[in-house]
């Protein structure tokens, strides 16, 4: 120990000072490995969070576009992500946008309403209509403008038409349902941090719907009438949807309508009454006609049946062949039917009575040639004999020649309850 000790104490300076640099040379080289070893680690751990933040959920009820440096990828059905978990490169490479496509969304539509202050929505009805305004303010107030009823129709030898106004409430409800389109052709807002992506879709594409959704209102009220428009609240919806869907289906919007809804409807408050008692008119008339045609056609399915109005429309033509009127004039039933039977049975009896009385007189004309007198005294005398034995009341007065101013007062048909002979047979 001692020896070594001396050794190292005799060492010389210079190589003493290349140990010692050795020495740290080992220790940086260790430190870096170590250090080049942490930072692959951090590397690899950073590869994967980024690699893992790529996963997105996409909900039942949406679908979603991937978005590659801000341009759609995917081909065909792949363009579309549905429902599930989804992995995509992460931010800036890729970017996810979920539609919620099942999701149902609604926008009234009350511009085509009457003005209304707050106040007033408070008010009972009663009182709303004792407080209405002497005149409509067309600039302030909503309205839609219809059609009235032909003027042909109500004043004769006048020809076109006039226009009215109503006031409607609406509302209409809809989906997207090609996201692919309602991306790329529609305008939305960028999402906020926690902001609901379909809250933004409904604001942002309210603008847009309203505009499209007045516009065909328009274009479809104007074709009815306010009776049409007040009872068929079905049949004006339709059209105005197929209006709609087809302005929306023009600019590859991909949003589809789910329905259209008039949810109130009035004509203009300050001519109430006179709108009533317009409605009360026509509702009367409308009953008188309706009831005027039951009648008409009852009588006729009576009277001759089924074939009744064919026949008569055939009548009244008069270009009709009378081929084909006598084709009809068999098929006839009811009424009428009986009264063409009657009609012949009647023919043939007064032709059978004709030729039975010109046999009885063929074989009175011998004898009348020989004594004419007494044949013609024979003739009466039956004649006589069946009237008496027919009438219902006999009343014979003798002729007295010696009585002058006599008064007869005669009791005709004393008997109520008798009946008639002539409705005995």
């Amino acid at each position: 120990m001692t020896d070594d000790n001396n050794k190292h104490l005799i060492q010389p300076p210079g190589k003493a000072a290349g140990d010692e640099l050795d020495a740290a040379g080992k220790s940086l080289s260790e430190a870096l490995r170590i250090s080049f070893i942490v930072l692959k680690i951090i590397m690899i751990v950073l590869i994967v969070v980024f690699l893992a933040s790529g996963f997105r959920t996409v909900e039942p009820d949406e679908q979603a576009l991937v978005l590659r440096f801000g341009k759609i990828c995917g081909i065909g059905e792949n363009r579309i992500l549905g429902p599930g978990l989804k992995w995509v490169f992460p931010y800036p490479i890729d970017k996810i946008v979920k539609i919620p496509v099942a999701k149902k969304l609604n926008l009234p539509v009350d511009s085509f309403w009457y003005y209304q202050r707050p106040d007033e929505l408070l008010l009972s009805p009663e009182v709303r209509k004792s407080r209405v305004p002497a005149t409509l303010n067309p600039i302030r107030e909503g309205y839609c403008i219809i059609r009235s009823e032909e003027q042909s129709q109500t004043i004769p030898g006048l020809t076109g038409s006039d226009y009215h106004i109503v006031h409607c409430k609406w509302q209409l409800t809809y989906q997207i349902g090609d996201p692919e389109r309602f991306f790329k052709n529609t305008y939305t807002d960028d999402t906020s941090p926690g902001q609901n992506y379909a809250d933004v879709i409904e604001k942002s594409i309210r603008p847009l719907l309203e505009d499209l959704f007045e516009d065909a209102v328009v274009t479809a009220m104007v074709n009815y009438t306010i009776d049409e428009a007040i009872s068929s609240q079905d049949r004006i919806p339709k059209h105005v949807k197929k209006l709609l869907q087809e302005k929306l289906d023009h600019i590859e919007s991909g949003i589809a309508v789910v329905s259209v809804q008039l949810t109130d409807i009035t004509w203009p408050r300050q001519v109430d009454r006179a709108f009533l008692a317009s409605i009360k008119a026509s509702q009367d008339s409308q009953k008188t006609i309706s009831e005027a045609k039951g009648y008409a056609e009852n009588t006729l399915n009576e009277v001759a049946g089924p074939v009744a109005a064919q026949l008569f429309e055939t009548l009244k033509n008069e270009t009709t062949g009378e081929e084909e009127k006598e084709l009809l004039w068999p098929q006839l039933a009811g009424q009428a039917q009986e009264k063409i039977a009657g009609a012949r049975a009647y023919r043939t009896k007064v032709v059978e009575t004709a030729k039975a009385n010109a046999e009885y007189l063929q074989k009175l004309l011998p004898e009348y040639r020989k004594r004419p007198e007494l044949v013609v005294q024979k003739i009466y005398q039956d004649a006589i004999e069946y009237i008496l034995n027919n009438v219902d009341e006999k009343i014979i007065i003798q002729p007295d020649a010696g009585i002058k101013g006599r008064e007869i007062r005669l009791l005709l048909n004393k008997d109520q309850t008798l009946k008639p002979k002539s409705e005995e047979k």
